[in-house]
């Protein structure tokens, strides 16, 4: 009977190679995937579209569980995927497939050569009006909502006026159909937003991946990015 115990016992305690090694590695990984997914993930700024509140390589957190349990608000920065993923004028027959999206946004595995593709990119904006709101733009990038202006203290970089009070930056009059919100960069003179993209200005919610937060990097500017 001590014999057959001990048996079992070595049995249990011998684990196969395999597992010895890839057993961390894939759980590791599953973990990994799982808070990315569906909890939050970091995130950097490439351009200078949220100037000057966002500087061009912060590092920031994005998370995921807010908007599972209401939509988007005004003065929130988000997290979205490309409009050339959903914009009806830009979205191509030949869109990558999720899986390659997915492997595009791993560390390292983006800069493979012909792996990137611009519908697999990620857009930072600031929402500036939701689903009914009536809101107007005007040639500065002023943003007016149901008749009132909205107060934008983050916003420092407007659009440059001629003579003729006009300027080369778009403007909008529009309702935002439900569902949807409008999304502007604070740097309103050099921002590629919902302003000039060619199927609609507004932004579907289920395009959203997440509200940026937090920003960790650089440490001399880490904190809260409030609303």
């Amino acid at each position: 009977m001590k014999a057959s115990k001990a048996l079992v016992e070595s049995n249990v305690s011998r684990s196969h190679p395999f597992w010895d090694f890839w057993g961390p590695v894939l759980f590791t990984l599953a973990l990994y995937l799982g808070i990315r997914h569906f909890v939050a993930e970091a995130r950097f700024i490439p351009s200078g579209s949220m100037l000057p509140g966002l500087q061009i390589q912060d590092r920031l957190l994005v998370e995921k569980l807010t908007y599972s349990g209401r939509s988007p608000q005004r003065g929130e920065i988000v997290v979205f995927n490309s409009p050339h993923a959903f914009d009806p004028a830009l979205k191509a027959a030949g869109s990558p497939s999720p899986l390659r999206c997915g492997l595009v946004s791993f560390p390292l595995v983006g800069l493979i050569p012909g792996l990137g593709h611009p519908a697999c990119d990620a857009y930072i904006k600031r929402v500036v009006a939701i689903g009914g709101d009536r809101v107007v733009v005007n040639p500065r990038g002023e943003v007016s909502v149901n008749g009132k202006a909205l107060d934008e203290p983050y916003v420092t970089k407007f659009c440059p006026l001629d003579d003729q009070g006009m300027s080369l930056c778009r403007t909008l009059n529009v309702t935002v159909p439900e569902g949807h919100v409008l999304a502007l960069g604070d740097n309103r003179s050099n921002s590629w937003d919902g302003r000039y993209w060619p199927g609609g200005p507004f932004l579907p919610e289920d395009q959203i991946i997440g509200r940026a937060f937090w920003r960790f990097w650089p440490l001399n500017r880490v904190g809260s990015l409030g609303s």
